[in-house]
């Protein structure tokens, strides 16, 4: 069964999604009311409530802020027994209060987190999905070539790991650029490249195990090596933010043995 699905949002990621399932062969219908493209195969509506008209699926790609009034648009004329699919990246309360929103119109609700860019992917970025109707829209958009893992019947528990990650990727992101930004200022900055690519290519779950055990025994001598680097960054007329909330972080660790055994990891 290929369905027919609604998605609300033609954004970059929504309009991504929204070809690949008319690819795939399921009937689908789209509302945004910005001045997007419609992507192909995909049926246009300028009214969100002749889009769900008959939809097996009503799939909101929008942002965190957006996502109240997406499910509100038509909500009374959605057909109860629909599942309702939320997609943005939004706090566990948000998809908590989307689902009681959808429960009270009889629509199973599945938060749904992409788990990686949805550019080069579309249907296929693997997600999470949770809630009451996580199982059902795994089922109904697999065949068409999603990859999505259920990982619970509560909605919020898709976000919540989602954020998890987003902690950690992020943070990383924001970590290396300020590193690029002081290795080049410093005129290293072919060097400092090839040494994270080597470092990350290197990685396994030993490293992770050495960072999250040493860090605390030595929290004192790293604290005074982060300090020594916000020094460093402010003579390189780099701003050290992601650098002072490390040693911020070490500082929070309280005092530790100041052994300088161990090896830089």
């Amino acid at each position: 069964m290929t369905g027919t699905i609604t998605v609300f949002g033609l954004g970059e990621a929504g309009s991504l999604i929204a070809a690949d399932l008319a690819a795939a062969g399921a009937t689908v219908h789209g509302f945004d009311p910005a001045d997007v493209p419609t992507p192909a195969g995909v049926e246009r509506h300028h009214d969100p409530k002749a889009a769900v008209k008959g939809a097996d699926l009503v799939m909101a790609v929008t942002a965190a802020s957006d996502a109240q009034a997406a499910i509100a648009q038509a909500w009374d004329v959605i057909g109860r027994g629909t599942l309702y699919a939320d997609l943005s990246t939004a706090p566990p309360s948000l998809k908590e209060d989307l689902n009681d929103t959808a429960s009270l119109r009889g629509l199973p609700f599945a938060d749904v987190a992409l788990m990686a860019p949805v550019p080069g992917k579309g249907l296929a970025t693997p997600s999470f999905a949770s809630g009451p109707g996580a199982a059902a829209y795994a089922e109904l958009v697999e065949p068409l070539g999603a990859q999505v893992e259920v990982v619970g019947d509560e909605p919020g528990s898709a976000a919540m790991r989602k954020l998890i990650r987003s902690v950690f990727m992020k943070g990383m992101t924001a970590v290396l650029i300020e590193a690029v930004e002081a290795a080049d200022a410093a005129g290293e900055g072919d060097w400092f490249w090839e040494h994270v690519a080597e470092t990350i290519a290197d990685a396994d779950e030993g490293l992770l195990e050495r960072l999250m055990s040493s860090t605390s025994t030595h929290q004192a001598r790293r604290r005074k090596e982060m300090e020594a680097a916000v020094q460093l960054l402010e003579i390189l007329d780099v701003d050290p933010v992601m650098t002072r909330a490390t040693v911020e972080s070490l500082r929070s660790l309280g005092s530790a043995s100041g052994d300088d055994s161990d090896s830089v990891p």
